[in-house]
């Protein structure tokens, strides 16, 4: 149709475009060609809010239609947007109003939150606490499948019931035993048998936890944010259906929901593993001591578990298919390992489980354990008390509904993609901690990204969760403490000729009069030799790990490079001073052993 040049056509065009815009509660003029029509109409399909659609590109006066919105609203571009009989504007400021709830609003959606977070862990409850500081109704659910043992736990998600605190305190057990051997050294004198009591300990350690788990709900009251103990599952994008203890079925709405389901153990998919064995979610509140204990997988929680019940002096046994501690510098891994086996716990390298059979119960009983090599067709047999099964974690996303919100999963591994706001690929739904494809596994992590992004939400911040060079520690019998890249990943990344190692063994003071670990501690960092010698690695294999390498992680982050350190005076005598003096480098083959102070 040619262009409208008389005043009569021009009113009638206008009061066909007006009638529209009067009898539709959104009306949205849109040509289907253009990548920011499709995304608006994908918006409101996905709010299930009726709208009528005018293809301008397919109706014959298209043209004149968008001459006249020009000169009815200013705006030269499609899509031109209508609701409630007013100019609302484009794309963008749709998608900014879906985010920020004001289009929900607007469309006279009162949903029953302003935000539902998934799972009462630490990355849950600190982004579910900063969002009701700054206003908006919030709800956290939260809700423990008990183990195939019936073991279950309180609030706080893993790091504090069945993770890092009790873990840490466990392994703190172990090296108070291994003190009280130095103390003789000391000058220490007594002469009753020291032995250990895992009920008191495990006793000691659950009140502290149940502490915490009230702490948590006193906080979570204080702040005004809603805690519901039941099991959430999407029955759409905005809705969920909540399921208490006792079955009974409540539904929420909200405006935005993130994601913090967390991960629980593997099994191994074996005969008599759910039957028999237990996870580090039973262990930390076993009531019996586990006794002569197989641990299964060679992951941190392997590690950690099989070295502090080795610390309260029982018969330890790690079954390895490959590798220790996948994901880390395996010189420190394989390191960590030989101090372990130095101290009597045992390694079975190369073999699988493949079965596992009760021959007595008891607590604890006895369990006969079948395994395969994964070299040969050699098959071993042995007997144990008690079997831990540490062979990974599985993300919890599988049984929460998200199909029908439309959330895109790995289907692999379970895990979300989110861009680099923890935004899914449903606009109000975001995810964080664990269950993030490709990021840290650490709560520390989960607490950040949880902060900043509730922050970004609601408080107009821009600050972004940074997952790089992100300070981690092994809790091992000798702990490990690693920041920024393995040693594999460097020559990876920047190729073998432009890294140079530094490194060293030590001899911690503290092990010198006792006589023990003599040159077993060991460091080193890894330099980008294109880049100033820029600290792009850091690996510490001694005591207080943690300790020592937060610290070295500020540090990263600042861009340290090893002329930095060199230059900074070291604190005397501790082992963190080591790093500011290491002068051999991997390649040159030179003597690293630490003689004297």
């Amino acid at each position: 149709m040619p262009p409208i040049e008389n005043d009569t056509g021009k009113n009638e065009l206008k009061t066909r475009i007006q009638q529209l815009i009067d009898t539709n509660k959104v009306m949205v003029f849109s040509k289907t060609y253009c990548p920011y029509c499709v995304k608006v109409k994908d918006l409101f399909k996905e709010l299930n809010v009726e709208c009528n659609v005018v293809e301008l590109d397919l109706i014959e006066d298209g043209p004149n239609y968008l001459e006249m919105l020009i000169e009815m609203t200013g705006q030269k571009t499609v899509p031109s947007i209508f609701i409630n009989k007013t100019h609302f504007g484009d794309c963008s400021k749709t998608m900014q109003a879906h985010q920020d709830g004001s289009l929900q609003q607007l469309l006279g959606e009162a949903y029953d939150y302003d935000l539902i977070v998934i799972g009462g862990g630490s990355g849950g409850l600190a982004c579910s606490k900063e969002a009701a500081m700054l206003g908006k109704k919030t709800m956290v659910l939260d809700y423990v499948v008990p183990t195939p043992k019936g073991t279950s736990w309180g609030l706080g998600g893993t790091c504090v019931n069945v993770g890092c605190i009790p873990k840490k305190l466990m392994h703190q057990t172990a090296l108070l035993g291994t003190a009280m051997q130095d103390a003789r050294k000391f000058g220490w004198e007594f002469e009753e048998t020291v032995k250990h009591n895992w009920e008191t300990m495990k006793t000691a350690v659950n009140n502290y936890i149940g502490s915490l788990n009230w702490g948590y709900r006193v906080a979570l009251r204080d702040k005004n944010v809603n805690y519901v103990n039941a099991y959430a599952e999407f029955i759409d994008p905005h809705k969920i259906k909540a399921t208490n203890k006792r079955g009974k079925e409540t539904f929420y709405t909200a405006a935005k929901f993130i994601l913090a389901t967390g991960e629980r153990p593997r099994y191994l998919g074996i005969p008599g593993d759910k039957e028999y064995c237990i996870t580090s979610d039973d262990l930390f509140s076993l009531s019996y001591c586990p006794g002569k204990t197989l641990v299964i997988g060679a992951s941190y929680v392997a590690l950690e578990c099989g070295g502090f019940l080795a610390g309260l002096g029982l018969d330890v046994t790690v079954m390895v298919r490959s590798i220790l501690l996948r994901g880390f510098d395996q010189d420190m891994a394989n390191r960590a390992g030989e101090h372990m086996e130095e101290h009597g716990v045992k390694f079975l390298r190369k073999y699988v489980p493949i079965k596992v059979e009760e021959l007595e119960a008891g607590t604890p009983g006895r369990l006969k354990v079948t395994a395969k090599s994964t070299e040969t067709d050699e098959i071993i047999e042995g007997e144990y008390n008690t079997v831990l099964i540490a062979v990974g974690r599985d993300a919890c996303t599988d049984k929460i509904g998200l199909d029908k919100a439309g959330v895109k999963v790995n289907p692999k591994n379970g895990k979300i993609p989110v861009n680099d706001e923890e935004q899914t690929n449903v606009p109000h739904i975001y995810a964080i901690g664990d269950i993030l494809e490709g990021k840290w596994e650490l709560t520390p992590v989960a607490i950040q990204a949880g902060r900043l992004l509730a922050r970004r939400l609601y408080a107009g911040a821009t600050l972004k969760c940074d997952y790089i060079n992100v300070p981690t520690t092994v809790f091992t019998p000798l702990e490990y403490g690693a920041c920024g890249l393995s040693e594999e990943r460097a020559y990876e990344l920047y190729g073998r000729d432009n890294i140079e190692v530094f490194h060293s063994l030590f001899w911690p003071l503290e092990f010198t009069v006792p006589g023990r670990d003599n040159n077993k501690c060991y460091a080193k960092i890894i330099c980008n030799k294109l880049d100033s010698d820029r600290v792009i690695g850091f690996h510490y294999l001694g005591p207080n790990a943690g300790e020592v390498t937060q610290g070295f992680g500020v540090a990263m982050k600042c861009g340290a490079t090893k002329e930095q350190l060199d230059s900074t005076i070291g604190i005397h005598p501790t082992c963190a001073e080591i790093f500011t003096t290491l002068e051999v480098t991997k390649r040159s083959g030179g003597d690293i052993k630490q003689a004297g102070c």
